[in-house]
């Protein structure tokens, strides 16, 4: 039977058991079904009561817009909006939120990790010592310290800045780029290959945009150089992970940390080869706390928008 007296939310992102309680608690939700042709039917037969939705990973374009006329508000689970069509939902007016600044900390703590265990070769020495060659070989090679590092942030947004905040507590010198400069006590760049010219080690933080896909080109890794690292928490398609892989291969760069990638979740043999790259399976949000934090979000974004009390947990 259908409770008149909900809005009616449709929920196409995989959530917590106790997220979709508090959905189901406080709206009709509909449950976009996986199947296209099952999609479809719903959306024809409910779409035009739908107010608010869920989302992850499902494509939002123009036609499944068309198909939900009442809309009013999108929660995003996720930080990007890549598959969304962000300028479609502004003309017509619909809310869109997403998880960025929740999510910022623990992205910026793994980006922290990934950098330390990159320069300071931890992969590579726990394997050593695994190994049992430490008593043949009492030095282990000589590292890198970050503390002698200029670190390039590509996108200072909540995660970038989070990251800025932690890399110049380990003593780095942390410069940024970005489509503008903002009102910060750092070295900005306009031009990306100069960014990677300046630096040690370049982390990638910004969004998935056409102008962002494949900003790491060729060009900027030869920028930055034999001993510079890359580092990537943002999406793969910033990367170009042919040139990646040809930069490693010539030894144009030291090495690399990516937590994502270009067809995850396939990964290049060439880069699981390669111990110079480190290489963690889209983690950066994926902590207990965070991801209860960000389905929270969602609910707490829809009941504000959609005039339903506050959810008391």
């Amino acid at each position: 039977m259908r409770d008149f007296a909900k809005p009616v939310v449709l929920n196409a992102a995989k959530l917590p058991d106790r997220t979709m309680e508090e959905l189901d608690s406080a709206f009709e939700l509909l449950r976009l079904p996986p199947e296209k042709e099952a999609a479809e039917a719903l959306l024809r037969a409910r779409g035009g009561e739908v107010r608010g939705m869920t989302l992850r990973k499902t494509i939002v374009d123009r036609a499944m817009l068309d198909a939900l006329p009442a809309l009013e508000i999108i929660a995003s689970y996720s930080a990007g909006l890549e598959n969304l069509d962000t300028a479609e939902t502004a003309a017509r007016g619909i809310t869109v939120t997403n998880s960025s600044h929740i999510l910022a900390r623990d992205v910026a703590n793994l980006a922290t990790g990934l950098v330390l265990a990159l320069t300071r070769d931890i992969p590579n020495a726990d394997a050593f010592v695994r190994a049992g060659a430490w008593p043949g070989q009492p030095q282990y090679r000589l590292t890198r310290s970050v503390t002698a590092m200029t670190i390039g942030v590509l996108g200072l947004g909540a995660i970038g800045s989070a990251l800025a905040e932690r890399l110049a507590a380990l003593g780095a010198s942390v410069v940024y780029g970005g489509p503008r400069p903002k009102p910060v006590d750092l070295r900005y760049y306009a031009d990306l290959r100069e960014m990677a010219a300046a630096s040690d080690l370049l982390v990638v933080t910004c969004p998935l945009l056409p102008e962002t896909r494949g900003a790491i080109s060729a060009e900027v890794l030869e920028a930055l150089g034999p001993r510079g690292y890359l580092v990537n928490i943002s999406r793969g398609r910033i990367v170009d992970e042919a040139a990646l892989i040809d930069a490693l291969a010539r030894d144009a760069i030291a090495g690399a940390a990516l937590d994502v990638f270009e067809r995850e979740p396939e990964v290049p043999a060439a880069l699981i080869e390669d111990r110079r790259v480190i290489l963690t399976p889209h983690i950066g949000s994926g902590t207990e706390e965070t991801r209860q934090a960000m389905a929270d979000n969602v609910v707490d974004q829809l009941t504000a928008k959609l005039g339903v009390a506050p959810l008391v947990r």
